[in-house]
């Protein structure tokens, strides 16, 4: 019986829906409802709602027919749970502080801490494209990780860019040595 029991509440917590970490899993889990990944991961990963404050969605959820150069619209009533959902899992605590320019996270204090040591032509690379495509470089990105763990090397990088991104890990390595991918390689080198 106990069995039955544990494995029915196994089966239940499968049921439900997927959490995901923003922040490198610093952050609280946030279930992401359907109409927003349906919707925002049409042209970009579904970026986690505590990666921005409150007023920068609250901007880019008012402004989708000029979404950063795309008429991104959606109809009220998605609008309204998207930016309902926004706003309660928008940044807190320092994050949430100052709004970025043009709303952007990669025009964040932290994101420029986090990536001072990228050249800047790394995100002109064909297999970056730009600063808001965290999956060239952050593996679990679409789950919402972008800590330091398994990072992947994009292909194209010139040696100084290669200097500037070992370089820029080596001094924000995970605490453990899962080391970093290149090519699909993974390197225990730090």
């Amino acid at each position: 019986m106990k069995q039955t029991v544990c494995r029915l509440a196994c089966l239940g917590l499968l049921l439900l829906p997927i959490p995901v970490f923003a922040g490198g899993g610093k952050n609280r889990i946030v279930n992401m409802p359907e109409p927003y990944t349906q919707e925002c991961s049409g042209c970009h990963i579904a970026f986690q709602p505590g990666l921005l404050p409150a007023k920068a969605w609250q901007n880019i959820m008012s402004g989708l027919e000029r979404h950063y150069g795309t008429d991104a619209s959606l109809d009220s009533e998605t609008v309204r749970q998207i930016g309902i959902w926004l706003q309660d899992n928008a940044a807190r605590g320092h994050r949430a502080n100052s709004t970025p320019p043009e709303d952007r996270i990669t025009e964040t204090g932290w994101f420029y801490r986090k990536h001072r040591a990228i050249d800047a032509s790394t995100w002109q690379l064909e297999s970056v494209k730009s600063a808001a495509n965290c999956q060239a470089c952050h593996v679990q990105a679409e789950q919402g990780r972008f800590d330091d763990d398994g990072l992947i090397v994009p292909e194209g990088l010139d040696a100084a860019q290669m200097h500037a991104f070992q370089d820029h890990h080596k001094h924000h390595r995970p605490s453990h040595r899962s080391g970093w991918r290149s090519g699909g390689r993974h390197h225990a080198t730090w």
